[in-house]
């Protein structure tokens, strides 16, 4: 197969591993920059070009797009999808993803456990806003923000209401999510390829900390995930529509709880974590979708 990876960083770990897994099974694959793409919009002939040139044939594109270039990276999506070629996450799974809000409510339309969350404008109603999640204490979450980045635990309804303002006055729009004390500062992430966990591991923060990204320190160790959790998984990226997804879990005492779900999951932690080839299996998932018996169904 012609494998594009849409990467603007060919050097990370999430990256070259997929190129690894794609070559050590006999696939061409190129990374491509997805920002070095121009797009052509024309009456039933979709075209895309690479640094001024025709991008070519391609079988499978791995996006892999960056927070900071959403828009841009979900138009470069839709169009290799409106040349028909298979994208592993297709554009309207990522964005559904990506809106940290439009995701919550879709897994509690799907009746999917999350933590209590409200979303507000008003920097007058947050204390009413506190109260409807039970607290304080309560975490303040940026819409946009990853690997931890614009999460904070406000102790009080002063603090919540403080970092509210604060982020309102930058144009930021935020949640306010009820702080689940049973789950001490650990969360659960479950990498989910098609219809299977292939890989869990139980992050810890470190003394002092809430947030376990191992961006910010969090120990990780490889976990057996429990039958509930892995439901909780698989169910989470089924409803968004993504067919690999890194799904973040808390334990409370209602069960597992969604806090968030990533479309371009990295891979790195996950697999010197657990010591699986994630990236493998990644490929091994496109192999099965493109077969000629997938496409034909038999």
């Amino acid at each position: 197969m012609r494998i594009v990876i849409l990467s603007r960083q060919p050097a990370l770990y999430s990256t070259r591993v997929l190129v690894e897994a794609a070559k050590k099974r006999g696939h061409q694959v190129r990374v491509l920059d997805t920002l070095q793409f121009d797009i052509r919009v024309s009456k039933q002939n979709p075209e895309l070009f690479y640094q001024g040139e025709p991008v070519g044939k391609v079988d499978a594109v791995i996006p892999r797009i960056g927070a900071s270039i959403t828009f841009f990276g979900l138009a470069v999506v839709r169009q290799f999808e409106m040349m028909g070629v298979y994208c592993l996450n297709e554009s309207q799974a990522i964005a559904r993803s990506r809106d940290k809000l439009r995701c919550l409510q879709i897994l509690s339309r799907h009746d999917i456990g999350l933590p209590p969350t409200v979303y507000t404008r008003q920097g007058d109603h947050v204390p009413g806003c506190i109260d409807h999640v039970d607290g304080p204490p309560v975490v303040v979450k940026l819409l946009e923000g990853t690997q931890g980045i614009g999460v904070i635990l406000a102790e009080s309804a002063a603090a919540a209401s403080s970092v509210v303002e604060a982020f309102h006055g930058l144009d930021q729009n935020i949640l306010i999510q009820k702080f689940i004390r049973e789950a001490k500062g650990a969360d659960i992430r479950a990498l989910v390829v098609g219809r299977k966990v292939v890989a869990a591991m139980k992050r810890q923060a470190v003394a002092g900390e809430f947030r376990s990204n191992l961006h910010r320190g969090g120990k990780s160790k490889k976990l057996r995930l429990p039958p509930e959790y892995r439901k909780t998984a698989l169910a989470a990226a089924r409803v968004l529509g993504l067919r690999v997804a890194g799904v973040d879990m808390i334990e409370s005492g209602e069960g597992p709880m969604v806090m968030e779900v990533n479309s371009s999951p990295g891979l790195e932690g996950i697999e010197r974590t657990t010591g699986l080839d994630v990236a493998a299996a990644i490929i091994e998932h496109i192999e099965r979708e493109l077969s000629p018996t997938a496409k034909t169904g038999a």
